[in-house]
């Protein structure tokens, strides 16, 4: 049965849509070889789908409608192309005929099965720069907007829009081939890919309800990579941090509102969950070879130890955020090393470390929501406010914005 959509009302497409995008763009590079047709066409699907749907209601099965309607658009373009045609030579006719990548090579078989899995470790290929071969990824895989992206990196709409393109045209000038990396050649790309699992993840973290399935597919296509890559440690480690931070979704939000760590109902936790991620940690613990992520999951997996968060081991948290910072000093890092801080040294020793990163990630809210906090326990009311209003004016959910106006209301009538 289909569900109907009612005239003009295309959210609950794009809903939809958002959620079969990385599907159909990986099962149709494969198909194709080219990233181009395969964008092109799901986009052309989304047009028509927006005025079918509102008109017949959304079908059983929406992605393979997305998928189905994309390959015939795809295929009656490229039959009245020249380009079109040359393409459709490589690629073959589609009944009958193994699909082809762009430079003439199988991109069936090989270690990876999964397509889109398939896809991320053709866009992690080594004559991309890795950022390129990230916000690429984020766009074809996770169906993000440019603008969402470029959050993700920390810089800005139009130079996230340059680094898509070039990568594009990197892909077509160099002829890198769609197909799947041989084994011995996994390991070298391992990098980009964790680091594209984890934005996807993350980027599903900013709305927790419209965004659920882009966590599940992070998680998902994290466990065939530990699958794949069984003696990579800190593709367990990023599997684990994924599952420990999955453990407590339940209790972020309540009525639509942000719930902190500090008042969160711990009873609302994932505990086959939490079990999981931290049986991961400890194995990564015995074979001594700590990576980032590895880290980051024993940080989570301290938290979540804590049955109350006064009794969180806020020391231990330090001396793993100062073991991170030695491996991938980035502001973010020495950022959440600050909030430890605050907990363990008093708000003064936090705000400062805070300061120390501040001209690096002043468009960064959570930034600015540290500060806030800070300052408020140091019983600065008016920095706090303007703390506060900085952090809502850069949130990019709703129900970031509505906590920080919150505060500000809370503090309205606060005075130094």
């Amino acid at each position: 049965m289909s569900t109907h959509i009612a005239d003009g009302d295309a959210g609950e497409v794009e809903r939809v849509f958002r959620e079969a995008y990385g599907h159909a763009v990986a099962t149709l590079v494969r198909v194709f070889g080219d990233i181009t047709v395969a964008e092109d066409a799901v986009q052309d699907a989304f047009v028509v789908a927006v005025q079918r749907w509102s008109e017949s209601g959304i079908p059983p099965n929406p992605a393979g409608w997305i998928v189905t309607t994309a390959r015939r658009r795809a295929i009656d373009s490229l039959r009245r192309s020249a380009r079109g045609r040359e393409l459709w030579r490589t690629v073959g006719e589609l009944n009958g005929a193994k699909p082809t990548g762009a430079g003439g090579e199988g991109v069936e078989g090989g270690p990876v099965s999964d397509d889109r899995l398939q896809l991320i470790f053709t866009c992690c290929h080594p004559a991309l720069r890795t950022e390129h071969q990230v916000a690429l990824t984020l766009r074809l895989l996770g169906g993000l907007r440019v603008d969402e992206i470029a959050r993700g990196f920390l810089v800005t709409e139009p130079t996230m829009a340059k680094r898509l393109v070039r990568a594009k045209y990197k892909i077509k000038a160099a002829n890198i081939p769609y197909r799947v990396p041989a084994a011995s050649d996994l390991p070298a790309r391992l990098r980009p890919v964790l680091s594209v699992l984890y934005l996807i993840y993350t980027a599903g973290a900013d709305d927790l309800v419209e965004r659920e399935h882009l966590r599940d597919e992070a998680i998902r296509l994290a466990r065939a990579v530990v699958a794949l890559l069984p003696d990579e440690p800190d593709a367990a480690g990023l599997l684990a941090l994924m599952l420990l931070n999955e453990s407590r979704i339940p209790a972020r939000s309540r009525d639509g509102a942000v719930v902190l760590l500090c008042d969160q109902d711990r009873t609302l936790w994932d505990r086959s969950l939490i079990r999981e991620g931290q049986s991961i940690v400890r194995d990564c613990i015995r074979r001594s070879c700590p990576g980032p992520y590895q880290l980051q999951a024993a940080i989570q997996a301290v938290h979540c130890h804590a049955d109350t968060f006064a009794a969180t081991d806020w020391a231990q948290i330090v001396t793993l955020y100062d073991h991170l910072y030695a491996l991938v000093p980035t502001p973010i890092v020495a950022l959440n090393r600050a909030i430890a801080l605050t907990e363990t040294q008093g708000p003064n020793v936090g705000l400062a470390a805070l300061d120390g990163v501040a001209g690096d990630l002043d468009n960064y809210y959570p930034l600015h929501a540290a500060r806030g906090e800070a300052l408020y326990r140091l019983r600065r009311f008016d920095d706090a406010r303007h703390a506060y209003r900085r952090a809502a004016e850069l949130a990019t959910s709703n129900a970031d914005r509505n906590y920080f106006t919150l505060r500000l209301h809370e503090l309205a009538g606060a005075s130094d």
